[in-house]
């Protein structure tokens, strides 16, 4: 057995040896055999006839494969707006003078009959993927998502984005600005990072994760990293917005000016907050004191006159549930008028913006050979969060805390600045949508869901100036970019075979405006409005059990009554008149189409609860007590343990430096509601809780912190058993700030925020990423050392 092993041994080492050989010199390969502890038999050393290998010269390259785009492929711009209805601009008729929009449609197509899914990110998963929202998993808004797989706000590998196709076929990518698919227990620095942009094939983000941000004192990511926004005094979003965009395209240029790229941009206007410089707002001054009912019947007769509606089309009615301009009080009036002054300063300033990167790409002489996709709005004009005059706080409205005319009459020029977070009346946002019926939200009508949508290509488009009339959804986007770059449609990207694109490309109308229609069937469903249109009709049922400027904290699921509607858009083109009673058979053919759809494409169940249920625990979900760093910022408001509607503790432990000590030590929200922790500028400790803007209670000790080690923290009795609201939530508390378990000031709340603090300011420690909650300036990073800051909750 011993023999065998040697044997074994021998045969082995003997191997390696002629293998050695071949690399090895004559000489050295004999050394080695005769040191080998193997070598028991003479061997005899064979001469080579030369040097053994190959030399670099003698090697064919290896060629690494580069990605290529196809040749001649285009540029790609796709710009969306947010909450512009179709009749806001004057490009279709509308009060706001948007020249920049007005330039790209003169030399572009204007499409009439284009549609979104009628909320925010419904449509932008759509514009994405080129799928339906719900085949996408994005059937709600993300704030609103539902354990089912058409509405969880779950992107899945199965629909890829158009910017991931383009990436893998030679394209460099970026997105600026709102994205709202990133769900809420993901959108924190620790990721996963599989839904935010940088996820999904943008190699290039900067903006903000949620639905909206304050304009002037934004919550920003760059990549994934949370970022500050530039220092200066007149700074807006947009405006940052459009200088990173052309900032991207610039150094583009110079380093690759033969790869293509796809930037996405998608501002935050005209979504609440409404924000903009004085200087636009001031431009309006005046200009809406006629109200919405008025100015309404001016956009109809715009719209005719640039033939942007066919000169039959109906002016539809104001919804009962409206309230009529000449209904509101004088105070309520004077209101409303400056808000809707607000909005088209917002929207005037963003067309400026716009503007400014179609500009830098004309000065770059790429413009006409960039294919841009402008859709104007996500949805239609918005009828949320401002009620019957507006509002100071959208956020406060939507959850019950709402301020009267009085009370904002007192701010009026306040309204639009950096310390207001406002939204105009549900009736101008009705009017946004001129001729339509409704607002956003309502899919099963086209106040809804329909909005402008412009194309410009120069080098692709001969027929440039005029309208498209043929029916488009929001779906068309990616299909009509990959015809126009010449990429097929992938079955498969990275491994994962792919669901079939549900729009169709646009390209084919380019240069035929009378070409036949080729998407024929699509199916519309937000909340439980649901429509169905087919072959120039549409059967429409709405929500009837609420309206979107009802309180967003329910837990109804109920649609209320089911009365459908029937529209033939062929010749009635703002879907004025309802032929249902007309038209039974061709009704019960097109509710079946509808089920049919809504099964093929994860519609169901259909829900008409406004408030959501996260199919994935959030990451402060039952957490009770979780101790933070400094650097801990950016952190989603689920992220971390709810303070809201409870006892809870906020304790900072910091070393105050020998000069004194100022600086936010934690802070969660900001102007829109939240809480601050902190030390004043002359070194006090302080807290400040903002009830949306309707109150905000201070306290403050009376004398500077001294050097050296110290506690602060701020005790919030929640009131378990007075004060009590019919609903249970938003009760008042007792306050208690104190330093090293010595109370040094205390108050009462009479109200507390009852749902949610913000959709998109964030939980920061040592600094405020946001805007201020309290009396202090932006960012204000503690000057001291900072140990740790521990969150308590009850229950």
């Amino acid at each position: 057995m011993n023999g065998k092993r040697v044997e074994r041994a021998f045969e082995a080492s003997l191997l390696i040896l002629i293998l050695g050989a071949l690399i090895l010199s004559p000489a050295m390969a004999s050394e080695a055999v005769a040191n080998s502890p193997g070598n028991v038999l003479p061997i005899r050393t064979l001469e080579a006839p030369g040097p053994v290998g190959l030399t670099v010269d003698e090697v064919p390259r290896h060629e690494f494969a580069m990605r290529e785009p196809p040749e001649g492929a285009p540029n790609v711009v796709i710009v969306l707006l947010d909450d512009v209805g179709f009749s806001a601009t004057s490009t279709f008729g509308g009060p706001v003078p948007t020249p920049a929009l007005d330039r790209l449609a003169k030399g572009g197509l204007r499409y009439n009959r284009f549609h979104t899914t009628a909320i925010c990110s419904s449509t932008r998963a759509a514009l994405l993927t080129g799928r339906n929202s719900h085949a996408a998993g994005v059937g709600a808004v993300l704030n609103s998502v539902q354990p089912y797989r058409g509405r969880a706000g779950l992107m899945t590998p199965e629909t890829a984005t158009v910017a991931e196709i383009l990436r893998q076929h030679g394209y460099a990518t970026s997105a600026f600005g709102k994205w709202h698919l990133t769900p809420d227990h993901e959108a924190s620095p620790m990721g996963p990072f599989d839904r935010w942009p940088t996820g999904m094939g943008f190699e290039t983000f900067y903006g903000f994760l949620g639905g909206e941000t304050h304009q002037f004192e934004p919550t920003l990511f760059e990549g994934t990293r949370p970022v500050s926004r530039p220092p200066g005094s007149d700074y807006h979003v947009t405006t940052d917005l459009a200088n990173r965009a052309i900032e991207w395209v610039h150094l583009q240029r110079s380093l690759r000016p033969q790869q293509p790229f796809l930037l996405y941009l998608a501002p935050g206007a005209t979504h609440a907050p409404l924000h903009a410089p004085k200087a636009f707002i001031d431009r309006f001054s005046g200009r809406f004191d006629e109200g919405w009912d008025v100015a309404r019947e001016r956009a109809f007769a715009r719209q005719k006159k640039l033939g942007v509606i066919p000169t039959d089309a109906d002016l539809t009615p104001r919804p009962a549930e409206l309230r009529s301009w000449d209904s509101l009080s004088a105070d309520e009036q004077q209101v409303s008028a400056r808000l809707m002054e607000v909005y088209a300063g917002f929207l005037a300033h963003t067309d400026e913006q716009v503007g400014r990167v179609f500009d830098a790409l004309r000065e770059m002489d790429v413009f006409d050979d960039t294919l841009i996709l402008y859709a104007v709005g996500d949805n239609g004009g918005s009828g949320e969060g401002g009620g019957d005059y507006g509002t100071w706080n959208e956020m406060g409205r939507i959850q019950g805390v709402i301020q009267t005319p009085a009370e904002l009459l007192e701010r009026l020029d306040e309204i639009g600045g950096t310390t207001s977070y406002p939204h105009f009346s549900a009736g101008w946002g009705w009017a946004m949508n001129t001729p339509f019926q409704w607002v956003k939200q309502v899919a099963s009508h086209l106040g809804g869901s329909r909005n402008p949508l412009v194309v410009s290509w120069p080098d692709g488009i001969r027929r440039s100036g005029g309208l498209r009339t043929q029916f488009s959804h929001v779906n068309d986007v990616v299909p009509t970019i990959l015809e126009a770059v010449g990429v097929a449609t992938p079955v498969e990207v990275n491994g994962v075979p792919q669901r079939p694109m549900d729009g169709t490309s646009l390209v084919f109308s380019f240069d035929d405006a009378k070409a036949a229609e080729r998407h024929t069937t699509q199916y519309f469903e937000i909340l439980g409005n649901r429509a169905i249109y087919h072959e120039g009709w549409i059967a429409s049922t709405r929500n009837r059990a609420r309206v979107p400027w009802a309180g967003l904290i329910s837990e109804a699921t109920a649609t209320g009554p089911e009365i459908w509607e029937l529209y033939d858009l062929r010749d009635d083109y703002s879907q004025a008149r309802d032929r249902a009673s007309e038209e039974p058979e061709k009704l019960r053919h097109l509710q079946n189409l509808f089920w049919a759809e809504a099964g093929r494409h994860q519609v169901l169940p259909y829900s008409g609860r406004p408030a959501g249920e996260d199919p994935v625990p959030a990451l402060g979900e039952g957490r009770r007590e979780v101790v933070y760093f400094r650097g801990a910022v950016g952190l989603h408001e689920s992220a971390v343990p709810d303070l809201k509607n409870r006892d809870h503790r906020v304790r900072a432990y910091i070393v105050v430096p020998d000069e004194g000590a100022h600086g936010v030590l934690a802070t969660q929200g900001g102007v829109v509601a939240g809480w601050a922790l902190y030390i004043t500028q002359d070194g006090r400790p302080a807290y400040a809780y903002n009830l949306f803007g309707k109150t905000i209670t201070t306290l403050a000790g009376d004398d500077p912190l001294l050097p050296g080690a110290s506690r602060i923290e701020i005790r919030f009795d929640y009131d378990e058993g007075k004060g009590r609201t019919e609903s249970g939530i938003g009760r008042g508390a007792d306050l208690k700030l104190l330093v090293d378990g010595r109370t040094v000031a205390s108050g009462r709340l009479d109200r507390s925020v009852p749902g949610f603090f913000s959709i998109d300011e964030t939980f920061d420690v040592g600094t405020d990423t946001g805007s201020p909650v309290g009396d202090y300036p932006p960012l204000f990073e503690f000057n001291g050392q900072l140990d740790r800051v521990v969150l308590s909750a009850s229950r």
